[in-house]
């Protein structure tokens, strides 16, 4: 089903799992939420920020934000190496679990492909 991205913001923030890494308990949530002009709404802004979550979405009408698209190249650039798996770029799969095996699968493929350039 298709919805609007702004009205899925806090259910995508709430689902996600806690992070391990440092000593202590685990985060759960991000210190910062980047977004565009799509994700521009004040009571997402609002309930953001009262999970402590400071919301960096530039304003409709106004210059994007300086800076934000060079770190949301990233999310791009993932997304269209993702998408070279032709079987991820149209979901066929009915069933969650498998196609989630094989975004695991794809991002471990291409994870190897990049470490195995630098050791070359």
């Amino acid at each position: 089903m298709n919805v609007n991205d702004v009205t899925q913001t806090l259910a995508l923030v709430d689902g996600i799992p806690p992070v391990a890494g440092r000593p202590g308990r685990p985060r759960r949530r991000p210190e910062v939420l980047l977004g565009d002009k799509g994700y521009d709404s004040n009571p997402n802004r609002d309930a953001l920020r009262e999970r402590r979550i400071l919301p960096v979405i530039s304003r409709k009408g106004s210059p994007n934000i300086k800076g934000i698209g060079k770190l949301r190249y990233v999310v791009e650039q993932t997304f269209a190496l993702l998408h070279h798996f032709k079987r991820l770029a149209v979901r066929w799969e009915r069933r969650t679990e498998l196609h989630d095996a094989f975004v695991t699968l794809a991002c471990s493929l291409i994870c190897y492909r990049r470490l195995k350039k630098t050791h070359s």
